[in-house]
């Protein structure tokens, strides 16, 4: 799929025996930018689901929010709900630079497609804690980025160590689904976000 620079698609799967996953995926154009974010809410089935809805749906209507404000506003949202653990990535189009955080065990790692000068991949630094219970302190990082860059979020369903031996040139629906298949577990709803930079038009 095509959203504001970004060529991006999804995979996941709910938990055996469960209809519905409290995992949510959010891609949202905003003036300038585009929001990215993973949100896993606690537990599985139904109220995980309804925590995760419920902060997908203030951040889809403020996605050009800044994100720690975003965040703090969702814990007040969520406090009678499960809580959710999120990570964000807010993207300047015009500054091509990227800032995201992460609460919780949403992973995050940004792909770099011109490694010469520094390292192939970077991770996102998470804090622990839960939107809507146990709100961490807040800490966003600002990255460069390129055209051909790819970001790619996965919630606890996906196994760590996802990235070895990934095939990242490959299309994001390849990556994307060939992560689900690879790594998926059988004991969590699981997700995976894949979006790759493709610059803007001058």
């Amino acid at each position: 799929m095509k959203t504001s620079g970004f060529d991006w698609a999804v995979a996941g799967a709910p938990i055996p025996g469960e209809k519905e996953s409290g995992d949510l995926h959010l891609v949202e154009p905003f003036a300038h930018g585009v929001l990215l974010a993973v949100i896993d809410g606690l537990g599985h089935g139904v109220p995980a689901a309804e925590a995760a809805r419920a902060a997908a749906g203030f951040m889809k209507m403020n996605p050009g929010e800044s994100i720690i404000r975003m965040v703090l506003q969702c814990d007040k949202l969520l406090h009678r709900t499960r809580g959710v653990v999120m990570s964000l990535a807010s993207i300047n189009l015009t500054d091509e630079t990227l800032t995201w955080l992460g609460v919780g065990n949403v992973d995050g790692i940004l792909f770099r497609s011109n490694h010469h000068s520094g390292a192939h991949s970077e991770f996102l630094n998470a804090s622990r804690g839960v939107v809507g219970a146990r709100l961490p302190a807040l800490r966003a990082a600002v990255l460069p980025i390129a055209r051909g860059d790819t970001l790619i979020f996965t919630t606890d369903g996906i196994r760590s160590g996802f990235d070895e031996g990934l095939p990242i040139n490959n299309s994001p629906q390849q990556v994307a689904e060939r992560i689900l298949d690879r790594d998926g577990l059988d004991t969590d709803d699981s997700l995976v976000l894949v979006a790759r930079y493709e610059g803007t038009e001058p």
